[in-house]
């Protein structure tokens, strides 16, 4: 379990400093690398311009280097190479096992006999359903809204239909 636990750990910490890390630089490089160059501003007043960097001189003597030297295409020709030598078949010694153990018998358990499972009746045998009463309710009363007041500045609701009688 704790190996477990510690596993766990460290691959929480990598994630969080993979999460940290990766995704902003990988974002900002490509942000860098696909916005196009700004038009250059504007000469503002008062703001100095950004000056020239410095020109880097030449190095003297760059034409006097000799020339690189030519690399042969063809390879010489090597002596002959010595055979690999055969490497000696290996024989694992002979190892006897001591004979397998037995396993002991399960002993054979008596159980009791299982219960019988009492028989369901006849339905023929069943006594009748009630019959059950039939029950009238008296016509519910109709009730009559007022109507809703308009306001002004504040739009009205949509129209419920009618009730149907």
């Amino acid at each position: 379990m704790a190996a477990s636990a510690s596993d766990l750990l460290t691959t929480a910490a990598l994630v969080v400093a993979l999460m940290l890390t990766g995704t902003t630089t990988h974002a900002a490089r490509y942000l860098a690398d696909t916005t196009p160059a700004a038009a250059p501003a504007a000469v503002v007043p008062g703001i100095p311009a950004v000056p020239k960097p410095p020109v880097v001189p030449t190095v003297p003597g760059v034409g006097a280097l000799p020339p690189m030297p030519a690399v042969p295409t063809t390879v010489p020709a090597v002596g002959t190479v010595p055979s690999i030598p055969a490497v000696p078949a290996v024989v694992p010694a002979k190892t006897t096992l001591p004979p397998m153990q037995s396993v002991p018998a399960v002993p054979a358990a008596t159980l009791p006999p299982m219960p019988k499972v009492p028989a369901v009746p006849n339905a023929a045998a069943l006594p009748p359903m009630p019959a059950v009463p039939k029950v009238t309710l008296p016509p519910m009363p109709k009730v009559t809204l007022p109507p809703i007041p308009s306001i002004p500045g504040v739009p009205t609701p949509f129209l419920a239909p009618s009730p149907s009688a």
